[in-house]
């Protein structure tokens, strides 16, 4: 015989054997313990009549096979109506589960699963599902707006390999050592997009690992002040570092917090034109360490202070077309890497022409 499939049928039928199974035992306890109680009994009454005592193990046989068929029927009724209202309760959550899960696979992350499941299981299941095609949502927008972002991006080093390959091929364009060195910097700048591209993405699904070691935030900046000092050299741009007052060690990965300090330096210099001069100041307010790159340069429209760390954002769109300096990613990397300190990076600018800052914020060690 074929069993139903339906989770509703089955859940039925398991309750419903389980009550027969439960009847038949009780049928069958009774029918064999039931008489020889009655029958000892009536023996005690000192009851000697045969006619008597057949007479009543009769009527004692027929109204207990009556009050058992009526219980048996009444608790089978009972059972089968509770289970029936259980498990339809059961069903419809997991119906609404398995509908929300085929949304998901046709691409319609926006499902929500009801939750007023049955029972606190199937109501934090039910959450939980939501939570997760909330994140899948989140994460899907992301990585179209990535792959957007990405493709607009790539468009000029790679527009400007084509043409100088064509122009040598055509020879209108020399072969010499400068067309070569224009040709190696758009490959640099794929290579830097690459490697942030991957970053950002390890970054917005949380899987960029962190190996946290107690540091002096003053030794991390004198580090990277060394290591960027040669380029602001190079444009005539002044770098200097001070800390005011004693400052509290902190628990960071110092690979991460260089490459933080790294490119807001790099911005920073992108944005400051010869002569300038970029300052870089650690301090401790409370229990927070602060650490701050300021600069005299081009300033941010105080409307665009949060969008600078936006993906690809660019305060003046034509720079992309003519400088192949920075992915774009930069500023997006540097402020997920503080947040997954537990820290946070701002910036702040009285608007175009008047500089920036950009101010760095983690919890001081607890010692």
């Amino acid at each position: 015989m074929r069993l139903p499939r339906g989770l509703v049928a089955r859940l039925l039928i398991a309750q419903l054997a389980v009550v027969g199974v439960a009847g038949l035992a009780l049928i069958a306890t009774a029918a064999i313990v039931g008489p020889q109680l009655f029958t000892e009994h009536l023996r005690h009454t000192g009851e000697s009549s045969p006619l008597v005592v057949q007479h009543a193990e009769e009527a004692f046989a027929s109204a207990f096979a009556i009050a058992l068929a009526v219980s048996l029927l009444m608790a089978l009724i009972t059972a089968g109506l509770v289970s029936l209202l259980v498990v339809r309760r059961i069903a419809a959550s997991v119906t609404d589960l398995a509908d929300a899960a085929d949304a998901i696979a046709a691409g319609d992350y926006a499902v929500t699963v009801p939750s007023g499941g049955f029972g606190t299981e199937m109501t934090r299941l039910s959450g939980a599902f939501t939570r997760m095609s909330r994140r899948l949502a989140t994460t899907e927008t992301t990585r179209t707006g990535m792959l957007a972002d990405l493709s607009h991006e790539l468009r000029t080093p790679l527009a400007t390999l084509e043409a100088y390959i064509d122009g040598m091929e055509d020879h209108v364009v020399p072969a010499e050592p400068a067309s070569y060195a224009v040709m190696r910097d758009q490959v640099g700048r794929l290579r830097r997009l690459a490697i942030d591209v991957r970053e950002a993405s390890a970054l917005e699904e949380h899987a960029l690992a962190l190996h946290l070691e107690t540091v002096d935030p003053g030794d991390q900046v004198r580090t990277a002040v060394q290591f960027a000092l040669p380029s602001y050299q190079a444009k005539g741009v002044e770098l200097t570092h001070a800390s005011d007052g004693p400052v509290p060690p902190i628990r960071v990965d110092p690979a991460r917090i260089q490459q933080v300090l790294g490119n807001l330096l790099a911005n920073a210099l992108r944005h400051t034109p010869p002569g300038g001069h970029v300052a870089v100041s650690t301090s401790a307010v409370g229990s927070v360490v602060q650490i701050a790159v300021a600069d005299d340069g081009e300033g941010i429209p105080t409307d665009q202070l949060d969008d600078v760390f936006t993906r690809f954002h660019r305060i003046d769109p034509s720079r992309a077309s003519h400088d192949g300096s920075g992915s774009g990613l930069g500023l997006t990397i540097a402020r997920g890497l503080i947040a997954g300190h537990g820290g946070t990076l701002t910036a702040a600018s009285d608007g175009p022409g008047t500089g920036s800052t950009f101010t760095i914020k983690l919890r001081a060690e607890v010692t």
